[in-house]
């Protein structure tokens, strides 16, 4: 099973992502985090994302291979990236494939990303207000989880049991 999680910088994808990766038995895999492991002055050029995404979906399709799950963490803000995303991941495994989209009110979003400290992610409220601007709505079956209404973990439970109860299904 792959999950993608997606949504604005600072609506909480990574922590859902990090609680909801031991329910599924899954490993994260982050663009922030692998950026950060190997660039040590990111300069977030289209070259530079295409590479760190590439990384990511190569990880993916290893993982998913071998019979692990795996929970993407990435803005993913365009239809035609979630798109280039499953078509690069090869539809034998695209009924596996979820979609997750963590959405928050903004004024809680901008509160996040005023604390953020020792992050990975090296975004701020006007990466925020940027990426909102170009941000293209999910139109494809999916799930929607606002991170600001319970606990994350309450969150990440609720979304695990729908997951496995979809993977049963297929």
């Amino acid at each position: 099973m792959i999950i993608i999680v997606c949504g604005l910088p600072g609506v909480g994808k990574t922590s859902l992502a990090n609680e909801l990766a031991p329910l599924i038995r899954a490993v994260v895999l982050s663009t922030d985090k692998i950026r950060k492991e190997l660039i040590s002055k990111p300069t977030y050029r289209i070259q530079e994302r295409k590479l760190i995404y590439d990384i990511m979906l190569l990880l993916a399709r290893y993982l998913h291979d071998a019979g692990i799950n795996c929970i993407l963490d990435a803005t993913f803000n365009t239809e035609n990236s979630r798109r280039e995303l499953k078509k690069s991941l090869n539809s034998s495994s695209s009924s596996q494939i979820n979609i997750v989209e963590c959405i928050c009110p903004e004024h809680i979003t901008i509160s996040r990303l005023r604390s953020r400290k020792n992050d990975y992610s090296d975004a701020d409220i006007s990466i925020y207000k940027r990426m909102r601007s170009i941000y293209q709505p999910i139109k494809e079956k999916h799930i929607v989880v606002d991170t600001s209404q319970q606990s994350t973990y309450m969150n990440a439970r609720e979304i695990a049991n729908q997951l496995l109860k979809n993977e049963t299904k297929n």
